[in-house]
């Protein structure tokens, strides 16, 4: 017999927040389900990366497959033998807390599809290997601030701000008048960093300010739509 499937999100997609990994992963996962067969979390999060890649076709990464399939707060290893590895980050309560609630989300009311972006990116990878080296430093970094209780969370805005100037030269396709334009205006009223989420290219900018610098932050950029971080 046939099936139909209807899907419903809040979030637009091809906006840079994973939504299409994660429709795949809860996809697959329901359709296990409905076979009555339960699945391990690095098998769900490999048969995504599968169909995404081998069956769809898309020039995409691995992370938002992953991230899906095992859910909460991970840092990935990915290998040259194509395996990855998971490793929960586990933190403080009122650590996490003070951390999302430094978070804001702004939609730059633009859309793309991530492969269109990640080709270029691909392409040019061999140009800029020690951006990639430099990004790749960057997280053992944030770990180490937000594992430090006695360490400001704000050192996190400024590793995204760095992060930012490093991925917007991965490729000519990641930024463009207009989000640079929405990222200055970010920093002009307050913010202390962040980054366009995802390939690049359009879709959601996270920025990281202090609570009190937030309302300036949304006046400012109050054009766009907003959604809450958590």
């Amino acid at each position: 017999r046939g099936l139909e499937i209807h899907y419903d999100a809040d979030l637009p997609a091809k906006t840079g927040v994973g939504s299409s990994s994660s429709f795949t992963v809860g996809l697959i996962n329901a359709l296990k389900a409905l076979r009555g067969e339960l699945i391990g979390k690095t098998e769900l999060a490999k048969l995504a990366i599968h169909f995404e890649q081998n069956v769809m076709k898309e020039n995409v990464g691995i992370q938002d497959q992953i991230l899906a399939a095992y859910g909460n707060f991970n840092k990935i290893e990915f290998n040259t033998d194509d395996s990855f590895d998971v490793t929960p980050v586990i933190l403080n309560p009122e650590r996490l807390k003070i951390l999302q609630n430094h978070f804001m989300l702004c939609f730059t009311g633009v859309t793309r599809f991530a492969s269109d972006v990640a080709i270029d990116q691909l392409n040019n990878m061999k140009n800029v290997s020690n951006h990639y080296k430099k990004i790749h430093e960057l997280v053992d970094e944030a770990l180490s601030t937000l594992n430090k209780q006695d360490e400001s969370i704000l050192e996190i805005g400024k590793l995204l701000h760095e992060s930012w100037l490093l991925k917007r030269e991965l490729s000519h396709t990641i930024t463009n008048p207009q989000i640079d334009s929405i990222y200055q205006s970010g920093l002009d009223a307050g913010a202390i960093g962040g980054k366009i989420l995802g390939a690049g290219g359009g879709g959601f900018i996270l920025f990281f300010a202090n609570p009190e610098a937030q309302p300036k932050i949304r006046e400012k950029l109050k054009r766009l739509v907003q959604v809450p971080f958590k």
